[in-house]
């Protein structure tokens, strides 16, 4: 199969490249970038004033099989992945059963050879089934493939069981993503603590939740010496406890979402679930803080912590209904819109947080479109805007905040593998 992708600007950040180039695809390989290239090819595709850019790597998403099918699906989760430009994505393990042995690895991988649009890397729960106690098959899901480890949606409580999965983390070479919430601190709370809380009359999570937790486990990785990486950070503190322990040489990264750079608290309307999520959306100061540390670089990656939920759990009171929202199909044109129109990244500093930096961190050989490299990759039109429509997502969860916002940056076509997965 040779696939020729005609006139578009080609932003490559592991290379450098930033111009107007065609790009042929021979199978799963990119052949040849050139400005003019005249060859015989069976799909010729025109991205003249379009972005061609490496495919996205989700750090973070939540696919809900196996156990929470009318949630989301391996199959409608990567095809939602894919429709946002993501062409790897890592299935969080909090699923029923908790994807905490090596059975359960496998037999993830055995859907995604199934179902899965993109690449699919499985993430392996710290501690079985997610009580806290007990150490998983951290050995078994690392022979079955799984390349990180998560307890996410909560932070294992006991730092000795924690300490001692780190250790082995880094013995197997595995990554650590942290999910930072101090479960005593947290005391029932639905949403930032604040005015806004007060005003509504809601239990309110501080920053203090998050923040103990991310300066524990910054100190455990420089015990222990794995590499961690801090999931969804939402706090100022959290970027300045980043900048710090990499000043001690710990072998850390953290990931912001779109909601919390794109949203502070104020925006949230009144009791719609729709706009809880955990970490809650925080103060303009936190946002402020979020952004900054993307611009220097501190906050190396961008990621969605996609959690897909049904109508009727997002139609319950804050209170009530459960945490989260979804955001593969929306993450990179929120971004664009709030960070390169704005003025705070580049668009090659956005796809290298989108791509490379996610990719170097989990240690595959994706996020880069040269020569000779698989031909993972998106196309995008970053000049007409387009307003997002819930009803329309993939994703069999609805539950975004984000619905009627006018964004710009709309995926175009993916292609994995050297296959087009999705075309607008």
């Amino acid at each position: 199969m040779v696939t020729l992708i005609k006139g578009g600007c080609v932003v490559n950040p592991a290379t450098g490249l930033c111009g107007v180039n065609d790009v042929l695809i021979v199978d799963e390989t990119v052949a040849e970038i050139a400005p003019k290239i005249k060859k015989e090819a069976h799909l010729t595709v025109d991205a003249a004033g379009k972005y061609v850019m490496p495919g996205f790597v989700d750090l973070h998403e939540h696919l809900r099989e196996p156990g929470f099918e009318y949630k989301e699906t391996v199959a409608t989760g990567t095809m939602a992945a894919a429709v946002g430009g993501f062409t790897t994505i890592c299935a969080m393990p909090n699923t029923k059963p908790v994807i905490d042995s090596r059975v359960m690895v496998e037999y993830l991988n055995y859907k995604a050879a199934q179902d899965s649009a993109v690449n699919l890397v499985p993430v392996g729960a710290v501690t079985v089934s997610q009580r806290g106690d007990v150490l998983a098959d951290i050995e078994g899901m690392a022979a079955a493939g799984a390349l990180a480890l998560s307890e996410d949606g909560k932070s294992v409580m006991n730092p000795l069981v924690y300490k001692e999965g780190m250790k082995k983390a880094a013995e197997l070479g595995l990554v650590m993503l942290a999910h930072c919430e101090d479960r005593g601190l947290l005391a029932g709370g639905v949403m930032n603590a604040g005015e806004k809380a007060e005003k509504l009359g809601l239990p309110g999570i501080t920053n203090s939740v998050e923040d103990v937790i991310a300066a524990r486990d910054i100190l455990l990785a420089k015990e222990t010496g794995v590499k961690l990486h801090l999931c969804h950070c939402s706090t100022a503190d959290s970027v300045a406890l980043v900048r710090f322990g990499k000043s001690l040489g710990v072998r850390l990264s953290a990931e912001v979402c779109p909601h919390h750079f794109a949203m502070t608290e104020d925006d949230i309307p009144g009791d719609d679930a729709n706009y809880k999520m955990n970490p809650p959306l925080r103060a303009r100061a936190d946002v402020d803080a979020l952004i900054a540390g993307l611009s220097d670089g501190t906050m190396e990656v961008i990621a969605t912590d996609h959690a897909p939920h049904s109508a009727e759990e997002k139609k319950r009171s804050f209170l009530d209904a459960p945490f989260g929202i979804v955001g593969s199909e929306t993450a990179f044109a929120l971004s664009y819109t709030a960070l390169v129109k704005a003025g705070h990244l580049t668009l090659p500093q956005l796809v290298e947080k989108l791509s490379v930096n996610p990719a170097r961190i989990l240690g595959i050989d994706k996020g880069d479109i040269s020569v000779g490299h698989t031909a993972d990759l998106v196309v995008a039109d970053v000049e007409h805007p387009y307003v997002i429509d819930v009803e329309k997502l993939i994703s069999k969860g609805k539950n975004s905040p984000f619905g009627g916002r006018t964004v710009y940056g709309k995926i175009e076509l993916t292609m994995v593998n050297g296959e087009v997965v999705y075309e607008a």
